[in-house]
């Protein structure tokens, strides 16, 4: 690739990365942060080392915010007819609505985040999977830590993942995109936006939200359209709230495949039958699991950047995220 087309890229990615950081809510232990029940850390070196220099963290222990000490004695959860409580293992003591009360008090911070990574396997943080007990045996594994629980009731809609399910490729790479996605659309509705403003973020980001769910992007440009004609505080509600579900979606291979055919068609004109050859040719490679979707979207995006393309070249979906995260590198699954 030509000293040219990397400065292009890097442009590109810079154009997208939010204005304010994004800020992420993790939980302490995963910083390295030594607060967990036996005075240790779980540091997570993706966060640390790779996502920590682009977002901003606000790291919370809920344990420690309710006075637990470290070390402390493990707690679990125990089977009530009030549902799972967090107990301590030795003394029994309750702690689950004290748990539940940190996001409480934490509620307006939690609603201006853009993500949050819990720790997996924890009785405070874990949202998947958690061993239930009932006199000393356990009798189900489908338990939700206490903070986490109240958590994610209070703000639904924050991308919210566990730190154990962030190995998964797919995963991580979608929980990256949302986050990245929710900080610019929270800098825009943030700031003395324009309807002006929402009608070109929604354009820019037209691709992106198609990946995810084409009939959302149908409803949102439904909403967009009344931008001026509605009142503002409304219209940002129901914009943000229809962005922030399309993104729910996993955008699947097929439908990342109608997007780079249509980016494609955008440039087609401009290329000669060698460069649109390589262009179908590496989409198609992408389709049969053969390379990961960087590959494609680099092409896309290098003959967008070389032709003038502007309109692709603003495209979010090109440059969802900073490119040294190293995602979308996994091949499609069969």
């Amino acid at each position: 690739m030509s000293d040219r087309s990397v400065t292009d890229d890097q442009n590109q990615a810079e154009l997208n990365e939010p204005a304010d950081r994004p800020r992420i809510g993790v939980s302490s232990c995963l910083l390295g942060e030594p607060v967990r029940y036996n005075g240790g850390h779980c540091r997570d070196r993706f966060l640390t080392d790779r996502l920590g220099d682009h977002v901003d963290w606000v790291p919370v222990c809920p344990e420690e915010e309710i006075g637990l000490g470290v070390p402390r004695e493990t707690l679990r959860l125990e089977r009530s007819h009030a549902g799972p409580r967090v107990v301590a293992s030795k003394s029994g003591t309750d702690h689950t609505d004290a748990l539940r009360g940190i996001a409480d008090r934490r509620r307006e911070q939690l609603e201006g985040l853009d993500g949050y990574v819990l720790k997996n396997k924890s009785p405070s943080c874990g949202m998947f999977g958690l061993p239930v007990f009932k006199d000393g045996k356990r009798v189900d594994g489908k338990g939700r830590g206490a903070y986490a629980d109240r958590l994610t009731t209070l703000v639904s809609w924050l991308p919210t993942e566990e730190e154990g399910r962030l190995s998964d490729a797919d995963l991580r790479d979608h929980f990256v995109e949302r986050v990245f996605a929710h900080a610019r659309l929270r800098n825009l509705l943030s700031g003395d936006w324009r309807p002006k403003d929402l009608v070109e973020f929604h354009a820019r980001h037209k691709l992106q939200i198609m990946a995810h769910s084409p009939e959302a992007y149908r409803s949102l440009g439904r909403t967009v359209a009344q931008a001026g004609a509605r009142e503002r505080t409304e219209l940002a509600r129901e914009y943000r709230e229809g962005f922030q579900k399309a993104l729910t979606h996993k955008a699947t291979p097929g439908r990342h495949v109608n997007v780079l055919q249509h980016v494609f068609g955008m440039v087609s004109d401009h290329l000669d039958d060698e460069r649109r050859h390589d262009i179908l040719d590496a989409i198609e490679s992408y389709r049969q699991g053969l390379v990961p979707l960087t590959l494609p979207v680099a092409l896309v995006r290098h003959h967008c950047a070389a032709e003038g393309v502007a309109w692709a070249r603003e495209q979010t979906y090109l440059a969802p995220f900073p490119a040294d995260l190293g995602l979308r590198n996994a091949l499609v699954k069969r």
